[in-house]
């Protein structure tokens, strides 16, 4: 039992640690690697043809760019 108290306390040690860092300087913890943007990958999958939700999604995107480009105002 006094093990895991211990294991209990270490943690909660170490996220009173973390939140203090992004207290002070108020940037939020982030990954060494930086993803799969990092690698110049675009999507999670290898697939050639997106799925219908991805295309719904491009599409909007695309809409609403074009919207912007041709915005008079």
């Amino acid at each position: 039992m006094s093990n895991f108290i211990a294991a209990f306390v270490v943690l909660i040690g170490f996220f009173l640690l973390m939140s203090i860092g992004y207290l002070v300087k108020r940037k939020a913890v982030a990954g060494s690697c930086g993803g799969l943007g990092a690698l110049g990958i675009e999507k999670a999958c290898d697939c050639d043809d997106p799925c219908d939700k991805r295309k719904a999604r491009m599409a909007e995107q695309e809409r609403k760019e074009k919207l912007a480009q041709n915005r008079i105002i």
